[in-house]
């Protein structure tokens, strides 16, 4: 009977312990449903468009241009961006490309996804996508591997006819990601997330007006506004803490058998006490 309860209380506590995984590893809704997405991209890294994961934002423009906009990734996020672009009703064949930076502007693998396409001519769209590889909490510096923070969208055409340059066309981008959960767990973490610094700003000296002492006057980073809805690296808890405390539950239930089935009855009575 002994053993019964200590099975009974060891999936007690394996199901309270998988309670919260299962609540953080499900799909978060989607972000403000649209209703702040931008209506236009940047035209630079330092004018991209901030967007939420979730968010699908819109952009008008013209053959040639190069459309940017940012979104924010978070350790174990697998980021996955798509983007159709409209094209006109009259033009020949053209190819475009979806390129992923991240905060240091460095060019991110797709793992699969139709990166560049080519639209024949008149086709009415194109669509691109990039499934990344998962965001990793800690790397070493020579690496090349996504880490938190900001993460920048280059939407062009690279390969078009000279006729159909300049022509309107509309770009429509959305970021969902997968959270992959303990299985890209890494043994470290960032001190800060790759979010650029976009502008200084002087603070006021406390009389309405800016001074221009230094000793009256701090300057401060102003870091870009978006970050994932629940902060930074705020997903802590994954899958692997279930699995460490399920192995840990078993290895003890069964030193605990093991013991109970090789240590017998006891002394058998007609064997005398030791003296």
């Amino acid at each position: 009977m002994s053993i019964t309860r200590v099975l009974s209380a060891a999936l007690l506590a394996v199901g309270l312990a998988a309670g919260p995984a299962a609540a953080d590893s499900s799909p978060s809704p989607s972000a403000s449903q649209d209703s702040g997405a931008p209506t236009q991209a940047g035209t630079s890294f330092r004018t991209a468009a901030e967007i939420d994961q979730g968010q699908r934002a819109t952009a008008s423009g013209s053959t040639g241009d190069y459309l940017y906009w940012s979104f924010p990734a978070d350790a174990g996020q697998r980021p996955d961006v798509k983007a159709t672009v409209k094209l006109p009703d009259a033009h020949a064949g053209q190819t475009w490309q979806l390129d992923v930076y991240d905060g240091l502007r460095r060019r991110q693998a797709c793992q699969y996804g139709a990166q560049t396409r080519t639209a024949a001519q008149g086709a009415a769209s194109v669509e691109l996508a990039c499934v990344m590889r998962t965001v990793r909490a800690w790397s070493e510096p020579w690496a090349d591997d996504p880490l938190p923070g900001t993460y920048y969208i280059r939407l062009t055409v690279v390969d078009l006819a000279s006729a159909d340059l300049g022509q309107p066309v509309s770009a429509e981008v959305k970021v969902d990601s997968k959270d992959i959960g303990g299985s890209a767990a890494v043994d470290g973490s960032l001190a800060q997330p790759l979010v650029p610094g976009i502008a200084v700003t002087s603070a006021s000296d406390g009389s309405g007006s800016s001074s221009d002492d230094s000793s009256s006057s701090t300057k401060s980073a102003v870091l870009s506004s978006i970050e994932p809805d629940d902060g930074w690296s705020s997903g802590w808890w994954s899958d692997r803490w279930v699995w460490t405390g399920t192995g840990g539950v078993l290895a003890a239930l069964a030193g605990i058998g093991g013991y109970a089935l090789t240590r017998g009855s006891g002394r058998p009575r007609r064997v005398p006490p030791d003296m």
